[in-house]
């Protein structure tokens, strides 16, 4: 009787849950993918794909997570990077590096979560961040290299394609996202075909356009053939897998769907979430 006497109402904290009766801490999965990068002008490299982090992490009871959506570089003669991602909280530090810009002429390809593929002129690829992706590929002839991606580095002469992404089940469906960008290409043979994950197509000689990479994916922008512009980078997306019954609010409105005992939260721009 004594024993039962010494728990009171707020006794529940002892025991790692707070009041409302929701542990102190939980874990929840997250997907973290930046921006892809820009493709060069004039026979270029892709652009790399952002970069992907995928795991589990443990969040605080009534803290508030402030999540970021990086969008893609650009590919209309500027080529610049792709911008980052991240999910920043209590004890929460997870940033994605946005992708590396393609090479262009007279202008080198970047390091990125995955980086930019070189072209001709500029002919070495560029190196991905470990542990988020992978290089571009090298390119001494007349043409660009593939933009790396997340599960693959960009391909060289001949077929100059983009690296393939990795795949996620987040979402409950297995998804490939971070693709790299296809290369340009000054020869005949058709477009370089972007990665899977939202890679855009590089071009081949005549007058077919560059592809962008695909938004929300990370996806790198697709290589120019002769006196074009490339394509831009796709945006990114932080998805974040939280179990039903522990589920906190949010801002900057992410779609909501059910996958099992776990709501999915998609953002495919800026917000928060408060566990």
């Amino acid at each position: 009787m004594p024993l039962l006497s010494t728990r009171g109402a707020g006794s529940s904290k002892a025991f790692g849950l707070t009041s409302g009766g929701k542990p102190a801490f939980y874990t929840i999965s997250y997907l973290v993918v930046a921006g892809g990068g820009g493709a060069g002008r004039d026979i270029s490299g892709g652009g790399g794909a952002g970069g992907f982090r995928a795991s589990t992490t443990s969040v605080t009871t009534l803290a508030q997570y402030t999540i970021t959506v990086g969008g893609g570089g650009d590919g209309d003669g500027s080529q610049t990077n792709g911008s980052d991602s991240s999910l920043i909280g209590t004890n929460v530090s997870i940033s994605s590096t946005g992708g590396g810009k393609g090479g262009g002429r007279n202008v080198p390809s970047a390091v990125g979560g995955s980086g930019g593929g070189g072209c001709y002129s500029q002919n070495s690829g560029s190196a991905g961040i470990s542990g988020q992706g992978n290089a571009g590929g090298n390119d001494a002839d007349a043409g660009g290299a593939g933009g790396g991606g997340a599960g693959q580095t960009g391909f060289d002469q001949p077929n100059r394609d983009g690296g393939d992404g990795s795949q996620s089940a987040i979402t409950g469906t297995a998804t490939y996202y971070a693709g790299g960008g296809g290369g340009g290409r000054w020869n005949a043979g058709g477009n370089c075909i972007g990665g899977l994950g939202g890679g855009g197509d590089g071009n081949g000689p005549g007058t077919e356009t560059p592809e962008n990479g695909d938004t929300n994916t990370g996806g790198g922008g697709g290589g120019a053939g002769s006196n074009g512009n490339g394509g831009s980078g796709g945006q990114g997306v932080v998805i974040l897998s939280v179990p039903t019954r522990f589920l906190g609010t949010t801002t900057g409105s992410p779609t909501s769907t059910i996958d099992g005992t776990n709501t999915v939260l998609k953002y495919t721009g800026s917000g928060s979430y408060t566990a």
